[in-house]
């Protein structure tokens, strides 16, 4: 019998794994990817008897793969906070899902085990820039500023590390941070043993840098939309640079467009913090988009429609 763990490769998907497996500890197969890289079900093998734990991929895109492997007799437990579709009813299939726009995954997983790793569950908000939902679950913890500002760092840093056109991109393969993280119970002692910790926050600091420096290229009061260069660094920092834009100025949407090499662009698209919805909605008119209300991205936008998208961005956000 396997056992297969199938998570995004961010914060949120490497940080429910760990909460899950340090409370019931197995040696898994682990299948994950950069952040975008969501159609990951295609890529599990399994059949009677084996268990699939799928964490922070939305059903919508791994739904053909999800009933092949309850067809196969595999039972698979689900939790995510993306936008399901039509969610199957089968007697091997577990589902935790909820699309609210303050929760993440990490949350869900939080809430199965009773806040028996709660840290952990604060660390992903953090990452899913849901600080506001990341602080209300850390209220019985009762950490100092400075703790809740060491794990918004850290949240921030796993986030950052998964984004990428490849794993070339990355500092460091999804798996192999999770396995780095595996031993620690404590995200604090994390922070002060971890070498990968300290290169990601040197890497993120350096990109983020660059980021900040560029200036808009459309910028209206609903939203603002900045173009990145298709080089590494800006692959790496496009999701938190939009992150970071969307806590900066809380009542503006924002869009980061960053170029790829072969034509086109990757987007991250935030929603309004004030106001976290219509970033799906966004993206779903473009056929590679998807995400949650809050946040949304899309895998490949062609360069003849750019235009559109910026009018698609700006009659959705600009609201009466």
């Amino acid at each position: 019998m396997q056992t297969i763990d199938v998570f995004n490769g961010d914060a949120d998907g490497i940080c429910a794994l760990h909460q899950l497996r340090l409370s019931e500890p197995a040696d898994s197969v682990l299948i994950t990817g950069p952040k975008r890289d969501i159609a990951l079900l295609e890529r599990v093998r399994a059949g009677a008897g084996d268990r699939v734990t799928v964490l922070d991929i939305a059903l919508s895109k791994n739904r053909a793969a999800l009933d092949r492997l309850l067809a196969a007799g595999a039972h698979v437990r689900y939790f995510d906070h993306h936008q399901p579709g039509d969610i199957p009813e089968h007697p091997n299939f577990e589902a935790h899902i909820d699309t609210d726009a303050d929760v993440c995954t990490s949350l869900l997983v939080n809430d199965v085990l009773g806040g028996r790793h709660l840290p952990w569950a604060v660390v992903a908000a953090f990452g899913d820039n849901l600080a506001d939902s990341a602080r209300a679950a850390a209220v019985p913890l009762n950490y100092s500023g400075e703790q809740l500002a060491q794990l918004q760092s850290l949240g921030e840093c796993l986030n950052y590390n998964g984004y990428g056109e490849t794993l070339a991109d990355l500092f460091f393969d999804p798996a192999q941070l999770y396995r780095q993280l595996r031993p620690y119970a404590d995200p604090f002692a994390f922070i002060a043993e971890s070498d990968a910790y300290r290169t990601l926050a040197a890497g993120y600091a350096e990109d983020m840098a660059r980021a900040q420096a560029l200036a808009p290229v459309e910028s209206r009061p609903a939203g603002r939309v900045f173009v990145l260069p298709a080089e590494k660094w800006a692959r790496r920092v496009s999701g938190v640079f939009g992150n970071w834009l969307a806590v900066q100025s809380p009542s503006q949407a924002h869009a980061v467009l960053t170029a790829k090499p072969d034509g086109g662009y990757v987007v991250s698209i935030r929603a309004p913090l004030v106001d976290r919805r219509g970033a799906d909605e966004v993206a779903s008119q473009f056929e590679s988009g998807g995400g949650r209300k809050g946040a949304a991205g899309i895998n490949h936008l062609p360069q003849a429609e750019l235009g559109r998208f910026i009018a698609t961005f700006y009659r959705v956000f600009t609201r009466s």
